[in-house]
């Protein structure tokens, strides 16, 4: 992921967009993660940036690479937080 965000200047605007896209794919992964844990700030925190991520992609990917490398930043600080809090993944789910 932190190669995805220092190639994300020299990128065009639709690998720009698409690499938006997959950091927001792997916050709501994530924000699945973390209600399974019992996370539940954690959770919304992340699941409404990722929506804010894919609804706004296509204006981050457009505008300034600098503002979408920011973006970035931050939900790859967020995931590593939460990766260094749970460092075990969670292979299944259910909810009873």
């Amino acid at each position: 992921m932190e190669e995805s965000i220092n190639t994300i200047k020299g990128a065009n605007i639709a690998e720009r967009e698409e690499i938006i896209v997959d950091f927001a794919r792997c916050l709501e992964k994530a924000s699945q993660e973390a209600l399974v844990y019992g996370e539940g700030r954690f959770a919304t925190m992340s699941a409404s940036m990722a929506e804010a991520m894919r609804i706004n992609a296509d204006e981050l990917a457009r505008e300034n690479p600098e503002k979408a490398e920011r973006v970035l930043q931050q939900a790859s600080a967020m995931m590593a937080q939460f990766k260094a809090a749970y460092p075990h993944r969670v292979i299944g789910r259910s909810v009873h």
